[in-house]
């Protein structure tokens, strides 16, 4: 007995040292003659095709935030991009420039989604990407983002707005039966940078699309709820909120098992089995 238990804990011991480490690889991609940098990241001892999410930064362009969001979501077992909407060296070094850059495309909604959509494209031609289990999540100007792939009808099962904005422009709504992804928004309820009449519009815009939407607020949570570099004042009206992060992060995770057909809450890295008690 003593010997089958040495052996079975050499064995666990085998797995867990030869398990893989995340693969991560900057991406040049182009778009009407601009080149973007994007961020591809996958955990290569998952085998076979991945679910596949693509990530859309906020205002500050593509960061280390967005970056680590995706090594989570690849240690989940999915296959994983960070877009690059602004393109190549293109990040604001400040928010008032960011608010203008930001402010280009929010204005222009048809060059937003031509980025967008050219980040998708990277995404589904990759070699691990199921392109039935595709889905997009952004973070306030990605979240806005996310929210037009939708609206355009992009083929996603799924996408994750987190604190976005909800405004559509004139003609370029969700139009009935054009919204082929599920949606839901993560939401400060107290984010003043999104007042109630736009969330009220929101509401009606995708109802009246026939869209498969959710919406759930955090209480006492403002704009960038999950951006620890807004600070901790929520009288400034952006602010770091853990708990809104950490619920915020979860509703995703089970939004990702029903439209992605995730298995559990974290996929892609050996179960340690633990050796029998002896007798």
């Amino acid at each position: 007995m003593k010997k089958q238990l040495v052996s079975l804990m050499v064995a666990v011991f085998s797995l867990n040292t030869a398990q893989a480490e995340l693969v991560e690889k900057t991406v040049t991609y182009e778009k009407d003659g601009v080149t973007m940098e994007g961020f591809h990241v996958y955990d290569d001892s998952v085998s076979g095709k991945l679910p596949a999410v693509l990530v859309i930064h906020q205002w500050m362009g593509l960061s280390d935030n967005e970056k680590q969001r995706a090594r989570m979501l690849a240690q989940m077992g999915c296959n994983v991009f960070a877009a690059d909407i602004y393109g190549k060296g293109v990040r604001p070094e400040n928010a008032a420039n960011a608010g203008k850059l930001a402010g280009k495309f929010k204005s222009d909604r048809a060059l937003y989604r031509s980025r967008l959509m050219a980040g998708l494209e990277v995404l589904k031609k990759d070699e691990r990407t199921d392109e039935t289990k595709m889905a997009a999540i952004g973070y306030c100007f990605g979240g806005t983002g996310v929210l037009e792939l939708a609206r355009a009808g992009a083929p996603l099962a799924g996408v994750v707005s987190f604190h976005g904005g909800l405004d559509a422009v004139d003609g370029l709504a969700a139009k009935t039966d054009g919204v082929k992804s599920k949606v839901l928004v993560l939401h400060g309820a107290d984010d003043s940078y999104v007042p109630a009449a736009q969330v009220a519009a929101f509401q009606k815009e995708f109802t009246d699309a026939k869209a498969d939407w959710q919406m759930v607020f955090y209480s006492g949570a403002v704009h960038a709820f999950t951006q620890k570099s807004a600070g901790d004042d929520p009288l400034k009206g952006v602010a770091y909120n853990a708990t809104a992060d950490r619920r915020s992060w979860q509703a995703m995770k089970f939004f990702f098992m029903e439209t992605l057909g995730l298995t559990s809450l974290k996929i892609g890295r050996p179960r340690v089995i633990p050796p029998p008690k002896p007798e």
